[in-house]
């Protein structure tokens, strides 16, 4: 990551709750200076306070042209917190913004139409460094400023673009809140194996081991995880007779995840109107 124009000029944290958070981790870790960092949160955690003692800037007056505003407040305090920083709107300043469901069009109407923003969706993963996350950009972004914010978020995992703002939706369906849907699968499968009659510790230790092992295999291996898939699954066994009810059309994951990734994605699109 080139951290020369960020130093000079600023990086601005507006909200650093856990996503911030994480990805300030990561851009230190990366080189970027204390410094060059200003951070704007009502209520900073005490590691943010520990770093205001050695450098950052916390809740003080902003860079007059920053390079980066990351805007990573809830989307609720998007209306009080963003007119704030009208001041920056319409330069060279860029907005990048992972706020769930607040669409490029309210950051133009509040910040002026010439702003460069970028819209990102990164998920909780990113926490440990194995995230992904989908960028889309308005008229005002350069390609520059395209590659700087995959640079940024790539320090947080893995970066996509997409083709327009309206495949955002989608996304948050699928990554942004599809973390939730393996815990639950945790859950689920623990549970299924106390009523087989594993003691909860037991089951929940197998159940987390096997996702998170499974997931780590489908990430390092070049094959499909429809191969994967059959890889495990001997004709006749035990595999197959478990896959047998998943994969049924009507009532196995199949048909339970398009209706519960439609109903995420329907939500997302409420919440942009």
């Amino acid at each position: 990551m080139d951290l020369s124009d960020l130093g000079r000029r600023g990086l601005v944290l507006l909200g650093c709750g856990k996503m911030g958070s994480a990805m300030l981790e990561g851009w230190l870790g990366r080189g970027l200076a204390l410094s060059a960092v200003w951070v704007t949160d009502p209520q900073p955690s005490d590691w943010l306070r520990t770093l205001a003692v050695r450098g950052l800037h916390l809740n003080e007056d902003l860079p007059a042209e920053p390079a980066v505003v990351l805007v990573a407040v809830k989307p609720q305090m998007m209306a009080e917190a963003l007119p704030g920083l009208a001041a920056l709107g319409n330069g060279r300043t860029l907005f990048l913004t992972v706020a769930a469901g607040t669409p490029i069009a309210f950051y133009e109407r509040t910040l002026g139409a010439g702003t460069p923003v970028i819209r990102a969706m990164p998920n909780t993963p990113a926490a440990v460094g194995r995230g992904i996350t989908a960028i889309i950009g308005n008229g005002a972004a350069s390609e520059e400023q395209m590659a700087l914010a995959e640079d940024l978020l790539s320090a947080v995992g893995q970066v996509v673009r997409l083709e327009g703002e309206a495949q955002m939706d989608a996304v948050t369906a699928v990554s942004g809140s599809g973390p939730a849907y393996v815990f639950h699968l945790i859950e689920a499968l623990a549970a299924a194996g106390e009523a087989e009659g594993l003691s909860p510790e037991l089951a929940m230790t197998l159940a987390r081991a096997t996702v998170t092992g499974a997931g780590e295999l489908a990430h390092r291996s070049s094959e499909s995880a429809s191969q994967l898939r059959i890889n495990v699954t001997s004709p006749g066994g035990t595999t197959a007779a478990a896959l047998a009810v998943l994969m049924d059309p009507g009532t196995g994951f199949p048909a339970v995840l398009r209706r519960a990734v439609k109903a995420a994605a329907d939500r997302g699109r409420e919440l942009g109107r």
